[in-house]
């Protein structure tokens, strides 16, 4: 195999592995970086980096991180915490260095794994399929690594919606498309709602769809304010077909109560409640460096409730970085989100539009639960994110290229 083309196979396996647990994401991470080490072309990708906007918050990054580690006190959790620090930049940064090419076949990836997982999901569920550990987070809602696929899912669901609302507008005959891209983003909203329940995938989900509505008719005010009201009945129309979700979000709204009165469970809302209190504390306490780069979990065993003594991760990137690094590191994490989503913003194509509401989805996921701190979500969905938001600088019809054999000549 030439090395450009195991680039290619590589970048395409780490994407085809994002629903399977997390050590194939591991390996497949470590097969793409090897790949780009080894396969030479080293100035075209140093000049991809120096031309993305992403290179100087990732900087930023990596090195507000490295000084904090070196002048601030260690922990028993410093080596791990360092280490899924830097993994978030190295993830993020692969993306950038990606040709044209070569991301294009990772998202080909991203489809071909996603087909498998719903393969699995479906004769799981309905052929009695064996629960094998390879696909049993994507048929059974259990740990991070299932949360994480309901998120892929609603990346899934909110990019069909996406390609639907682009053919409103088309002649009669593409609204067939429409109507079947829509109904692929009905589907997605079952799954996260049904087979893998995640509250936060299926508001991503929605969150997503508006977001969509807003990117595409944003000079057309009349046309957005109907949009925006069929999609707000829609959503609707189906919280109430879904007594479950219904349910599970009035608990959440409970549990807040009962946490703010001061009672202490292990109900989702009421550890983040405490969690999201006691970091923004541990923050404040120390807001120009922090604690120190896994200072969180020996703060946290001080603080906590002893009942959630044991958790060691805030579900929060954003105040987990506040908490270690202090508010520069805070806002080194948030500005690549940020920047990345501006990236996409300025892109007003279909293109433009898919980058907008994954980085939304990562946005959203970030500031609720670990999805870049935890490499069951962090070694998936930031990929996924990132090659979307890559795909933005090629271009043209950029997502025609990902189901077609057409070749990009441009790298």
């Amino acid at each position: 195999m030439s090395r450009p083309l195991l680039v290619k196979a590589s970048a395409f396996l780490w994407a085809s592995v994002v629903f399977m647990p997390v050590g194939l994401n591991y390996l497949g991470g470590a097969t793409v970086l090897v790949a780009l080490l080894s396969a030479g072309g080293l100035s075209e990708r140093t000049a991809r980096w120096r031309e993305h906007p992403l290179r100087w918050p990732l900087t930023a990054y990596v090195l507000w991180t490295l000084v904090v580690f070196a002048l601030q006190p260690h922990y028993s959790e410093t080596a791990s915490n360092l280490w899924h620090g830097m993994r978030i930049a190295v993830t993020i940064a692969m993306t950038v260095v990606l040709s044209d090419d070569e991301t294009v076949w990772a998202l080909r990836g991203f489809l071909f794994g996603a087909l498998l997982a719903l393969a699995a999901m479906l004769l799981t569920h309905m052929a009695g399929l064996p629960d094998l550990l390879i696909w049993h987070n994507v048929a059974v809602m259990k740990g991070n690594k299932s949360i994480n696929d309901a998120l892929l899912f609603a990346v899934l669901g909110a990019s069909a919606a996406v390609w639907g609302l682009s053919h409103l507008s088309d002649a009669l005959g593409r609204w067939r498309c429409a109507g079947a891209a829509f109904a692929a983003t009905v589907g997605a909203a079952a799954i996260v709602t049904v087979v893998l329940p995640s509250r936060t995938s299926l508001l991503a989900l929605l969150a997503a769809v508006l977001a969509a509505c807003v990117h595409q008719w944003r000079g057309q005010l009349r046309s957005l304010f109907v949009a925006l009201c069929v999609v707000g009945i829609a959503g609707g129309g189906l919280m109430s077909q879904a007594p479950s979700a219904q349910e599970k979000f009035r608990l959440g709204v409970q549990e807040v109560e009962t946490a703010q009165a001061g009672a202490v469970s292990e109900g989702s809302w009421v550890v983040r409640f405490y969690m999201y209190r006691e970091t923004a504390r541990m923050m404040l306490d120390k807001p120009w460096a922090g604690w120190g780069i896994g200072g969180w979990t020996t703060e946290w065993h001080r603080r906590a409730p002893k009942l959630l003594y044991d958790y060691n991760m805030p579900h929060n990137d954003f105040l987990w970085m506040g908490a270690q690094a202090g508010v520069p590191g805070l806002l080194t994490l948030l500005l690549i989100l940020l920047i990345g989503m501006r990236h996409a913003w300025r892109r007003h194509d279909l293109t433009g539009r898919l980058a907008f509401v994954s980085m939304l989805i990562l946005l959203l996921a970030t500031s609720v639960n670990s999805a870049m701190r935890d490499a069951a979500i962090g070694l998936s969905l930031p990929w996924i994110a990132f090659l979307y938001l890559r795909l933005v600088q090629v271009p043209g019809n950029s997502w025609r290229r990902v189901w077609t054999l057409h070749r990009i000549e441009k790298t």
